[in-house]
């Protein structure tokens, strides 16, 4: 029998933190008007913290300390932390324990933050949680600071989820807010990529401008005014962001109210092809026409707002039908389905996506696809590639057959990809040659799904038998373009197999 002491072990490192015999690394806070000197112990910090770990071993400056040992202590400074958060991050580095009890909300944020950028992750994530679940009326107050914060770390998923989707319904929230012309650049392109933000598109512009002009306070208050070296100032402030705006999804009127004043940040192309779109609108134009964002009606928009709030837990947040796409992506396959020139929105997609497989859960091995598919026709493959986090997929109309060997013939498959978790960059790629949309290989223990000879299959990994299997996307023979830049095979992250049934009525 094991006995367990974890109590008296907290209570004793954390009295080793305020130790002044052994120390030898100092850390300076300097976010306040006066500093504040920590003393602490490298072998304590270097376990407990990756981010320490390699900070020590970068230091090799000495400094000399009123207290103890002068040898050999290193010093780190960190001014944009304040001594009361660094207190709670190394009362939990040395004890393992954090009290909120009496802790107000901003500092609670602020140490989940700094946890993050300490590499503290077990302890960034529960007061990520925490936050969620009890400081929802002050995440909303204070928005802007919180999702200023969140951009810069890749680890806070669920608290990012929240502030998009708040973003995307009540945009708002960060757009008519003081704070908004302070907006990183990031986090203003992560908003115009979204297909769903939930606003008229020349108001998008109007905000835009503002957060332009913003940026350069030398630019004339009146337009009038402007030279073209300002117009060039303008459009260089904004070069990031202007290529996603949907022009052609503007009315005539708002072209020309709002548009025209500042046609001179446009490319010369395309303000001649909304020109041409609107006098012309069925003759093609030479600039990309990006496809309209997903508006709610107001009904479904409010049901939204009252049932998908920041109160809800992280359990729900992560809640999906699908670890591998969204319902923005099942609606743009679902056009494909239905070789619609314009994407489903996600509240009126005809189509249920149902899963059949996930590897994740039921296994990658090939023969686990045939047991789980044989017999189910109009199904949908799609796949996450590691690392690069690409979404890859195809639709096969016609039914999995275990019993069959050879090239398959239909005219109505097709493979696709997404750049990543937006449907802004997709390639659809529909069968050219009819003869072989799929095959079906003789061994099914080691090739899964295979979309022609080559150009999409899911196969197993003869070289390193791991649940990462090794796929290929091949030039294409068989369909009109490749998915992938690469031809390189490559590793998945998960994989789905989805059936889908058209509803006959959409509630």
């Amino acid at each position: 029998m094991a006995f367990e002491f974890l109590k008296k072990l907290s209570q004793d490192f954390s009295e080793l933190l305020n130790d002044k015999e052994g120390y030898d690394v100092i850390i300076e806070v300097n976010n306040e008007p006066n500093e504040k000197t920590f003393t602490a112990h490298s072998v304590i910090l270097s376990y407990r913290s990756s981010y320490f770990n390699k900070e020590l071993k970068n230091i090799v400056k000495v400094k000399k300390w009123p207290f103890g040992n002068n040898d050999n202590i290193k010093t780190i400074t960190k001014p944009n932390i304040s001594a009361q958060v660094f207190e709670i991050i190394l009362i939990y580095i040395y004890g393992g324990i954090i009290n909120t009890k009496n802790m107000d909300s901003k500092t609670m944020f602020e140490s989940m933050i700094a946890a993050n950028e300490f590499e503290l992750t077990e302890l960034s994530l529960k007061l990520e949680s925490h936050l969620i679940e009890t400081q929802n009326t002050w995440l909303r107050t204070h928005f802007s600071l919180v999702y200023h914060s969140i951009l810069k770390t890749t680890k806070l998923k669920n608290l990012k989820k929240i502030c998009d989707d708040l973003i995307v319904k009540n945009p708002k929230l960060i757009f008519e807010s003081n704070e908004f012309t302070l907006l990183h650049e990031s986090a203003l392109v992560s908003i115009l990529k979204r297909n769903d933000l939930q606003m008229k598109e020349s108001e998008i512009w109007d905000y835009l401008i503002k957060w332009g002009t913003a940026q350069n306070p030398t630019l004339p208050k009146k337009l009038e005014e402007w030279s073209d070296e300002n117009f060039t100032t303008l459009k260089t402030i904004l070069q990031r962001c202007l290529p996603l705006i949907r022009y052609f999804h503007i009315s005539n009127s708002d072209v020309m109210d709002k548009i025209k004043p500042y046609k001179k940040i446009l490319d010369e192309q395309l303000w001649d092809d909304l020109m041409q779109h609107f006098i012309l609108p069925d003759r093609p134009v030479k600039s990309k026409i990006l496809l309209p964002r997903i508006i709610s009606t107001q009904e479904n928009l409010a049901r939204e707002n009252c049932t998908d709030s920041v109160q809800d837990p992280p359990e729900r947040v992560n809640e999906t039908f699908s670890t591998v796409i969204n319902v923005e992506h099942a609606a743009m396959i679902s056009s494909w389905i239905d070789n619609k020139r314009q994407s489903y929105s996600s509240t009126n997609n005809p189509y249920e996506f149902q899963l059949i497989l996930r590897g994740s859960k039921d296994g990658f091995s090939p023969k686990k696809f045939w047991n789980s598919c044989d017999g189910q026709s109009n199904t949908i493959v799609v796949a996450k590639v590691k690392e690069t986090d690409e979404i890859v997929g195809g639709f096969n109309p016609l039914a999995w057959d275990k019993t069959i060997v050879g090239d398959i013939k239909t005219n109505k498959s097709f493979i696709f990809s997404f750049k990543d978790s937006s449907t802004q960059n997709s390639i659809l790629s529909r069968i050219k040659n009819g003869d072989c949309a799929l095959h079906f290989h003789h061994h099914k223990d080691e090739v899964g799904p295979r979309f022609g000879k080559a150009e999409f299959m899911l196969r197993s990994n003869a070289f390193n038998f791991t649940t990462d299997k090794l796929n290929q996307c091949s030039n294409c023979k068989f369909y009109e373009k490749s998915i992938r830049t690469t031809n390189n095979p490559f590793y998945i992250i998960d994989y789905e197999v989805f059936k889908v049934i058209k509803e006959r009525t959409k509630a």
